[in-house]
């Protein structure tokens, strides 16, 4: 669906972009990650053909957005941070202009009526925007995004400044728009990333440092892959029958917790098997219930953090990739048409 090849954008001397290349397949739900300034927005900016690239190419089901400009946006749909609305129309007179600005060629009134039934604005159809909470503007804001019913979805920042509750039905309604849509999301808070995205890409002083899915990533990065276990059932049992799991290497107890009879372990297998299925039938079995089951490998937001701090190693963590990347300057800032 998206092809980005060797893209490059420098300003002066000093580099946003550099050399980035990967690819989105068709129906993937893709996290784009990288700290303010590391070139995130400046590529999704080149991607949209908001900004032309200094080198490099940008597909979009098949279409270059700088030589075919116009049917290659016609596959992109597009909510930046700050949503682009209009806040003294109502939804639908904004709606309504925003169909006719982008030459939609449906039929008008079903096809917003259809949209705004999938992101939940019918009951506000009639209502002036400004008079509008921030999570209703927001999915105003992704409404006007899906006119066209484009194939690729980008959506940046989609829950900045909502609450928890309007957070979790964004979320919710980013999952359901992943069935239908190709979507790149770039956000800040890490576990809803983490919890809507197959694969994610981070991105440091504009170079790719990493592309996988966040388990892979995870694997790779962590250098300790035990499991801590609670376990509701006698210790010593408890102990021999995790000491007998296959390819069990070493089982530690910690003690008791909580109250009688719960009791807590480190355990560890030769060559990182996992034994969780196998573990649970055998606890099962002897009603001996587990209580909770936590992994010592790193989180994505641990991840995000090594591959992004100051000492970070050059070397890219990509799926099938043994290339290295050198440092390059930090990337300009906003005054000098950097990314923000």
């Amino acid at each position: 669906m998206l092809e980005v090849q060797h893209l490059t954008k420098t300003y002066g001397e000093k580099r946003a972009v550099d050399d980035i290349s990967f690819s989105v397949s068709r129906g993937e739900i893709l996290g784009f990650l990288g700290p303010n300034g590391a070139g995130k927005s400046t590529t999704m900016n080149i991607i949209t053909g908001y900004l032309s690239s200094t080198s490099g190419t940008v597909l979009v089901d098949g279409f270059d957005i700088l030589a075919d400009p116009i049917k290659a946006k016609s596959k992109i749909g597009y909510l930046p941070e700050h949503p682009p609305l209009y806040l003294d129309m109502t939804v639908a007179e904004y709606l309504d202009f925003m169909f006719d600005l982008k030459r939609v060629r449906v039929p008008k009134k079903a096809h917003i009526s259809e949209i705004c039934e999938l992101v939940r604005i019918s009951d506000v159809y009639g209502r002036l925007i400004k008079n509008l909470s921030k999570g209703y503007r927001q999915r105003v804001g992704v409404a006007q995004a899906l006119l066209g019913n484009p194939d690729l979805l980008i959506l940046d920042e989609p829950t900045v400044g909502l609450d928890p509750k309007q957070i979790i039905e964004i979320r919710t309604l980013i999952k359901e728009l992943g069935e239908r849509h190709t979507v790149i999301l770039s956000s800040h808070i890490l576990p809803e990333v983490q919890a809507v995205c197959e694969r994610v890409i981070v991105i440091n002083r504009g170079r790719l440092v990493a592309d996988d899915t966040p388990d892979n990533l995870s694997h790779a990065m962590s250098t300790d892959h035990k499991l801590t276990v609670r376990i509701d059932g006698p210790e010593e049992k408890v102990l021999a029958l995790l000491r007998g799991l296959p390819s069990m290497l070493e089982v530690h107890p910690l003690g008791q917790r909580e109250r009688d009879g719960v009791y807590e372990y480190t355990i560890e297998t030769e060559n990182n098997t996992d034994v969780r299925r196998e573990m649970f039938r055998r606890l099962a079995d002897r009603s001996w219930p587990i209580l909770s089951l936590r992994s010592s490998e790193m989180s994505l937001e641990d991840i995000f953090l090594s591959l992004t701090s100051d000492n970070a190693s050059a070397a890219p963590l990509l799926s099938g990739s043994s290339d290295t990347a050198d440092a390059v300057p930090e990337e300009p800032d906003a005054s000098t048409g950097g990314d923000n």
